[in-house]
């Protein structure tokens, strides 16, 4: 048997409370919570005090990567602060989960990326919606052709009052975006995966800010510091891939909706699925009918399935579900979706 994966966990806020550290404490025969870092000391200690095992806290990620014994990190900074932590990691021969986006933009990505490889290491990305039983589900269908060719998906993630009021979500300079950025990367990323990561070509998106900066609007996650919102509320765009499909996305952390919509659309030439939850759509025998897959364990955790599949990736020397190219790509996206708004024109995704 692999000998048990030790692990250091950068950054103890909400994400790697809520997800990260949770999922390594379930599969204690395969790993074991070695170190953590965090610059506020405050967190870590709280942190710290879950989570014993982890014998080693340090203030700085430099020093726990000199560690020996160390064998993979997560990285759950904040956007502006997952490129310095993961390429520092790789070079310093640690396997490396990062949460979602890979990172601010698609040059720090690629960097990411590049060093990954050179190391020869694992970078896997957070998007762990690929793990939930029913999109598992839906690849099984789409995989074996039951859709046919996937021509058109309809993207979103819609939330009618959602503006974290915590964290540095409403800073630009830390967080690259807004909705785009932190919701919209999760559903473009599932979307890219059910369709099996067609090369992107070119990008025409939009994004808003008629929310945000107002004093006057409801929050359903805390208030946040309307006077100090830099990033957009809302985000459109149509995506184009080399094989003629095509994706419109859509995001918003603020909304007029009866109801928040999160989920993927997909068209195809033998049959369509809307997830969340699973419909599929097929045409037989002259009739035209939808059903929704009875699927076991559903409601697994998608965060600790993530978590675990790193883990297991490490030990069994093969490539994560969710790539560091994966995570480029979605990047490079991003990249486009931004300039297209701020140029008002149909850009190349490069």
């Amino acid at each position: 048997m692999a000998k048990k994966v030790r692990v250091g966990v950068i950054g103890t806020g909400g994400i790697a409370n809520a997800a990260h550290l949770p999922g390594y404490a379930q599969i204690p025969d395969e790993c074991e919570i070695a170190a953590l870092c965090d610059i506020d000391g405050e967190a870590l200690r709280k942190t710290a005090e879950k989570y014993p095992q982890a014998t080693q806290t340090f203030d700085d990620y430099r020093k726990m990567l000199e560690m020996d014994d160390l064998d993979a990190v997560s990285v759950c900074t904040p956007n502006y602060a997952h490129h310095g932590p993961a390429v520092a990691a790789l070079k310093a021969g640690k396997h490396v989960l990062c949460e979602k986006p890979i990172a601010m933009n698609a040059r720090e990505a690629q960097e990411m990326v590049a060093t990954a490889r050179k190391e020869k290491k694992i970078l896997q990305v957070g998007y762990m919606s690929r793990f939930s039983p029913a999109n598992q589900t839906l690849k099984k269908f789409i995989d074996a052709g039951e859709l046919g060719e996937i021509y058109y998906a309809r993207a979103q993630a819609m939330r009618v009052r959602g503006i974290p009021g915590w964290g540095v979500f409403i800073d630009k300079s830390k967080q690259g975006g807004g909705p785009l950025i932190d919701i919209g990367v999760h559903i473009l990323d599932l979307t890219l995966w059910l369709m099996g990561h067609p090369k992107p070509t070119y990008a025409s998106g939009v994004t808003y800010q008629k929310f945000g900066t107002r004093g006057d609007v409801v929050g359903f996650m805390g208030q946040w510091d309307h006077k100090n919102f830099t990033v957009e509320d809302m985000a459109s765009a149509l995506i184009r891939f080399e094989n003629g499909a095509s994706v419109v996305l859509e995001a918003s952390f603020v909304a007029n909706l009866k109801e928040e919509l999160n989920g993927t659309t997909l068209l195809g030439t033998e049959g369509g699925a809307q997830t969340g939850p699973l419909t599929i759509t097929q045409e037989r025998h002259g009739s035209v009918f939808s059903f929704e897959p009875k699927i076991p364990n559903r409601d697994r955790n998608s965060y600790h399935a993530e978590v675990k599949d790193f883990v297991g990736c490490i030990r069994d020397n093969r490539e994560p579900l969710v790539t560091g190219e994966h995570g480029l790509m979605v990047a490079q996206i991003m990249d486009a979706i931004y300039r297209s708004s701020d140029e008002g024109r149909e850009v190349p995704v490069v």
